[in-house]
């Protein structure tokens, strides 16, 4: 009998050791390329985590960098990380005691026309009800009608929900898994905004190209205009040359305005991106019209690296396992829930002998609640989280199916551009060698202008198409570095531990 006691005695402890209702969470697996299609031969090894740096532009890293620190978007999402630890440390305290203390002071005034009136007087010596003048209260606690009694109390009041089918665990790892779902989408944010950057400045400096390729030809066609009125001062040319040549001169400076308004529309864009007023880098980004380097060749590594390096995959994938841990906080509903409650005071009447011995009452209770009829809506808030994790689990499919995409896309599209820019350059080259032939004929009278101006446009056509095919390669490459995750810190998500706002 006694073996009997102790076993039923410790049976609520070994179910809420072992017992945790709902599915155990399992990561998923997906079957992806060996390869990518169209990866490059290996090139030179490039730090995912500041893959800019690759482009050896010290204005292109120092944008990047104050984007990454005061973009409103990475701030937001620093916030909903702050936000997830708080839900993942209430989560916690699910299923553990509580503990209050409470403190009060208590004061009834007996009417003299209640119906227990006359039983008060009985057993305050038969007193007559006039007796009480309802101003103060009488001694013993016990008042006449008409007086009060005025009664003390500190104490604690401990409560404890067992958890005994392991809601509250399941709770606190869907908790945890939202907080790493956070912080992957926080480092997917610094991915974006850095391609981000990265897009808005290179083709800020493709608009600066252009309208320093339109200022060399309007010089180079103004040393034309020189020599066409020498031509037709000599006789050996209509002075018709003069005004055809003033006007394609003019025709170039009209196409450099809407060029120059572009330059301070994307850099507006660029302030805003960097968390900044929407002039505040127009006159830092005017002095920058250097040179800019070619775009890098990238080691894609393996598709199989993709899901680990991801930020948006691991988010999801997170997210599963949020969603799974859902299902066994709604199937604990189904089961019975145990709660003990203890409560510990000291009650007088008197606050003089109120912390003395006699002054305790204590309260222990125990309650358990069995769900009898709710009408399915248990069994249906289950099967509504099912279906919850099989939308996270192809959630999960569709974002590694689009990374795998993403970077594909980017390679094809860097290999074609590559062969294609070779042509352009060598476009250019026959372009500039034709023009500075016709350009020798025409100062001698051997070919007409429209030559010339043909040659001059043909020229300034290879130049551009040049220009923005230098500048399509590195948007291209800043694109296929986004796609391979890069662009934030290979540190524990659990060392990312942002401090709270102070109140």
């Amino acid at each position: 009998m006694i073996s009997k006691r102790i076993s039923l005695a410790l049976t609520p402890a070994v179910l809420a050791a072992g017992c945790t209702v709902g599915p155990n969470y399992h990561a998923p697996t997906m079957a992806v390329p060996a390869a990518y299609e169209g990866a490059p031969p290996a090139g030179a090894s490039i730090d995912p985590a500041t893959w800019w740096t690759a482009f050896s532009d010290p204005q292109l890293n120092q944008l990047i960098e104050q984007a990454l620190s005061g973009n409103p978007d990475i701030n937001i999402a620093a916030s909903r990380v702050r936000e997830a630890r708080l839900a993942e440390i209430a989560a916690e305290a699910q299923g553990k005691p509580t503990l209050d203390a409470t403190a009060g002071a208590n004061h009834i005034h007996f009417s003299k026309n209640a119906g227990l009136a006359s039983i008060a007087q009985q057993f305050a010596g038969g007193a007559g009800s006039g007796s009480g003048s309802g101003s103060g209260s009488s001694g013993g606690g016990l008042a006449l009608p008409g007086d009060g009694i005025t009664t003390y109390s500190a104490g604690f009041d401990a409560n404890w929900e067992i958890d005994l089918f392991g809601g509250a665990r399941r709770g606190v790892e869907a908790a945890k898994a939202r907080t790493e779902a956070a912080v992957w989408n926080r480092r997917d944010a610094a991915v974006m905004l850095a391609a981000e950057v990265a897009d808005a400045y290179f083709a800020l400096r493709l608009d600066q190209q252009q309208v320093a390729i339109l200022d060399d030809e309007i010089a180079n066609q103004r040393r034309a205009l020189r020599i066409a009125a020498h031509v037709a001062k000599v006789g050996l040319a209509p002075h018709i040359d003069v005004t055809r040549q003033n006007a394609s001169i003019t025709s170039l400076q009209a196409a450099r305005e809407p060029i120059l308004a572009d330059v301070k529309v994307r850099a507006h864009a660029l302030a805003l991106l960097l968390g900044k007023p929407p002039e505040a880098l127009t006159e830092q980004l005017e002095s920058s019209r250097g040179s800019l380097g070619a775009a890098p060749i990238v080691p894609p590594g393996l598709p199989s690296d993709l899901l680990r390096r991801r930020p948006d995959i691991r988010a999801a994938e997170r997210q599963l396992a949020a969603a799974t841990a859902d299902i066994g906080v709604a199937v604990a509903d189904l089961y019975p829930k145990f709660s003990l409650t203890g409560v510990a005071e000291l009650i007088s009447s008197s606050l003089a002998n109120l912390l003395t011995a006699n002054s305790f009452q204590g309260t222990a209770s125990g309650a358990v609640n069995f769900p009898l009829l709710d009408w399915g809506r248990r069994k249906a808030t289950v099967g509504m989280r099912r279906e919850d994790r099989e939308q996270a689990y192809l959630t999960y499919q569709k974002t590694v199916l689009a990374a795998l995409r993403d970077v594909e896309d980017p390679l094809a599209q860097i290999d074609a551009e590559r062969r294609r820019n070779a042509t352009l350059r060598r476009a250019l080259a026959d372009s500039e060698a034709s023009e500075h032939a016709i350009e020798a004929r025409y100062r001698t009278g051997f070919v007409a202008q429209d030559s010339l101006l043909n040659a001059q446009t043909d020229v300034l056509k290879a130049r551009e198409q040049v220009a923005t095919s230098d500048a399509q390669l590195r948007q291209e490459t800043a694109a296929l570095f986004k796609a391979l995750g890069g662009g934030w810190q290979e540190t524990p998500v659990e060392a990312e531990r942002p401090a709270t706002t102070a109140d």
